[in-house]
């Protein structure tokens, strides 16, 4: 009879999602996926899902043991750099295969007036010379580096709404989750007469419209690039995840 083999989804993406689904068709694979509840009505791909912080690399190896984890694969936002670094260094400290899901990031094409930077507070400075009414679209974590900029309006999208004495900057805050349609996105900048948009380079197709909106109405991106991604084996799709897998399960079948 196969081994069953535990393996431990770090997720909150739709790649996470796909791959739990994916992940628990294979016979003999234990799939438990863990969110980090940063939403309040998280996409849950199955009954096996824990929501939460570990509490650290420590507390992440602790649930390891714990679990009998025999495989990890993280699927994390790209900008999720400190939980992918946890994951990296609790993998090597129980001795389990880790792979990193990394969905390409965007490129600039032609058309695109994208401002390059490094944080959001290199962001924040910037906008001031750039336009007065922003479109913000980078979640709630990061609002209070732009608090400051009082004489700037902003409309700021994310899924859940700040938390009440989270610092937040001058505009309209709209409570929607993507995808989002080219139509949507080019009606809401000329809506609301946007004149620039803070991004992170997160890439995916769910919500590049804006990025390709922006590029029809000459508006510029202030586009935050990425955190550097841990050293260790990464892919770029689902399929090259689902592929990984296979491989590592393969030697195990044959015991």
């Amino acid at each position: 009879m196969t081994e069953t083999k535990r393996l431990l989804i770090l997720g909150g993406t739709g790649d996470a999602t796909a791959l739990a689904v994916k992940a628990a068709e294979i016979p003999g694979v234990e799939v438990i996926t863990s969110l980090a509840g940063r939403t309040r009505q998280p996409v849950v791909p199955s009954e096996n899902t824990r929501i939460g912080g570990f509490g650290g690399v420590a507390g992440l190896v602790a649930y390891l043991r714990e679990q009998q984890v025999d495989l990890l694969m993280d699927a994390t936002h790209p900008f999720a750099d400190r939980i992918s670094l946890n994951a990296a260094a609790a993998a090597a400290r129980v001795g389990i295969p880790r792979l990193l899901l990394l969905r390409p990031a965007w490129e600039r094409t032609a058309g695109d007036c994208w401002i390059e930077v490094d944080s959001h507070e290199s962001a924040a400075r910037v906008l001031p010379e750039i336009a007065q009414r922003i479109f913000l679209t980078i979640g709630r974590q990061e609002l209070a580096a732009f608090a400051h900029l009082c004489d700037l309006w902003f409309l700021m999208r994310m899924i859940d709404p700040p938390r009440s004495d989270a610092a937040v900057p001058p505009g309209q805050v709209l409570l929607e989750r993507g995808p989002f349609s080219l139509a949507e996105e080019r009606s809401l900048l000329q809506r609301y007469g946007i004149g620039a948009i803070v991004s992170k380079n997160s890439g995916g197709a769910a919500t590049y419209a804006k990025i390709i909106a922006a590029r029809e109405l000459a508006i510029p991106v202030v586009m935050i690039q990425r955190p550097i991604a841990p050293p260790g084996d990464i892919v770029a799709t689902v399929e090259d995840a689902f592929a990984w897998l296979q491989q590592r399960l393969m030697p195990c079948e044959k015991i």
